[in-house]
């Protein structure tokens, strides 16, 4: 009975030895820093998307289009504007103003939020409108 005893503590002591050194493997891969220690690969990942945050901030992602009638007598509101920024409020504005021969295209660049040209008022709108 001592024997059946003695082999069932060696086993046990055994068991104890494969599952501190399984925790030791599973845990090399972790950042020993603190409560919020992550796997090397999350913190990687982090910032990656760190990264692309910062390079979306520089997408003309603000987008606003104006629509409206330059001439009174014409109708269907054929003439626009567009104003295409990025997160600073830089980029450009568009406008196309239609007439009943011809149109006229015009690009105004915008920085800050601001127009060193003048701006048309359906310009400054779509501007307005593409501001968060």
């Amino acid at each position: 009975m001592v024997v059946l005893d003695v082999f069932t503590l060696v086993v046990a002591l055994a068991a104890l030895g494969c599952a501190v050194l399984a925790l030791r493997t599973v845990r090399a891969g972790v950042r020993r820093e603190g409560p919020d220690a992550l796997p090397e690969d999350v913190l990687g990942l982090r910032q990656e998307v760190a990264a692309l945050r910062a390079e979306g901030r520089d997408a003309l992602r603000h987008l606003a289009a104006v629509r409206y009638d330059a001439f009174g007598d014409m109708g269907g509101h054929l003439s626009w504007s567009v104003a295409l920024l990025d997160d600073g409020g830089n980029g450009v504005v568009l406008t196309s103003i239609h007439g009943r021969s011809e149109a006229r295209t015009y690009a105004k660049s915008v920085s800050a939020w601001r127009c060193d040209q003048q701006l048309s008022p359906e310009e400054t709108e779509a501007i307005e409108a593409a501001r968060p």
